[in-house]
């Protein structure tokens, strides 16, 4: 008896987090699995090239929702996804990650009594005032099934009073890295296109904390255009429209210690990540990658969901120019061992793929 899953994804760390769940249950012919993609990122540097890079195929489903406020963008993703569980009624949604996709597709299936499965489930930044805390919360409470990437995790969990069907898989996304670094001397990337020379550092920036407050903004580029090797900066569409909004675009991309880029593929970004220096991020996800490529990394938050890396090559930075350009100071000076395997090896899907079959199969 075949079993009708969806997984639901949005942006752009859920199609990476997607990609070997995908792969894995092509190895269950029990399993009718379709994809939507809610359309939570649409601009194409940000979700096609991802899609291309990570061979997933087109989503069955494109809700193109777009963006907007919090509310108003779970809104229009609830809206849309409930005409698809209503049309296909699967037996199980797969929600990954934290960000508003993950919690507005949980919350739809659960009132239609829906299996919901989380992965990536257990994460905690114990800071309620990111978004993406609120989204895990709430998700991990209504899911039926959670897949946690860490013991620390499932910790959380408990502590919450969440213990039955808590399963400590390891990392989805660990399993990506570990597949696509085999892949990046194919691809004949070159650093000589970003003139950047020598050592570089690579940073990210999209955070709504950090982009849409200008002092903070301003304090991150300024400490980036003084910091003692090339920073190579991918621009976010949030961060680049805020940058405009402030005046601050033109002093960014002036600066000649500063290169700006546009966003790129999952593939790239690997290959930038891996030969950088020091990398400085407010990204989650890009956090575990510098740690499982054992590359140092400042944090520019004031807390981590990866609390794991902390003292293992990542550390935390409050947003001025100073304390920015002192903990990147620090971190390529220091020397970790990056040994800990905190995020497992690279069989989560496996792991998953396993316990779900078991599920229908149980008696």
């Amino acid at each position: 008896m075949s079993q009708k899953i969806i997984s639901a994804v949005g942006a752009r760390p859920n199609f990476i987090k997607i990609a070997p769940l995908m792969l894995e249950f092509l190895k269950y012919p029990e399993f009718e699995h379709k994809l939507v993609h809610t359309g939570q990122h649409y601009d194409v540097n940000m979700s096609d090239y991802f899609l291309d890079d990570l061979d997933i195929p087109e989503p069955d489903y494109n809700l193109g929702v777009g963006s907007d406020t919090h509310a108003v963008q779970t809104a229009y993703i609830m809206m849309a996804f409930e005409k698809i569980c209503v049309q296909e009624k699967p037996d199980l949604v797969i929600v990954v990650g934290d960000v508003n996709s993950t919690l507005a597709c949980s919350l739809v299936a659960a009132k239609f009594g829906i299996k919901v499965a989380h992965v990536e489930a257990g994460l905690r930044s114990f800071d309620r005032t990111m978004p993406e805390e609120i989204n895990r919360i709430m998700t991990d409470h209504i899911s039926d099934i959670l897949f946690c990437p860490t013991e620390t995790a499932v910790s959380n969990l408990q502590a919450e009073g969440i213990i039955d069907n808590v399963f400590n898989v390891g990392d989805v996304m660990c399993d990506v890295l570990l597949q696509n670094l085999k892949r990046l001397d194919q691809q004949g990337f070159s650093l000589d296109k970003y003139q950047v020379e020598g050592d570089y550092f690579l940073a990210t920036v999209h955070r709504a904390g950090n982009t849409d407050k200008r002092e903070n903004l301003e304090a991150i580029i300024h400490a980036f255009s003084q910091l003692e090797h090339p920073v190579l900066l991918p621009l976010h569409p949030r961060t680049r429209k805020m940058l405009k909004k402030f005046d601050l675009f033109q002093i960014a991309s002036q600066s000649p210690n500063l290169k700006i880029i546009d966003p790129v593929g999952y593939l790239e970004m690997l290959y930038l990540e891996n030969n950088a220096g020091l990398i400085i991020t407010d990204s989650g996800g890009i956090q575990k990658e510098a740690y499982l490529l054992k590359k140092p990394c400042v944090t520019l938050r004031k807390s981590t969901e990866w609390v794991e890396t902390l003292g293992n090559g990542n550390m935390l930075a409050e947003i001025e120019i100073e304390k920015i350009k002192t903990a990147a100071q620090k971190m390529t000076k220091q020397e970790f061992s990056f040994e800990e395997a905190f995020y497992g090896k690279g069989d989560a899907a496996e792991k998953i793929g396993k316990i779900l079959a078991a599920e229908w199969t149980s008696p």
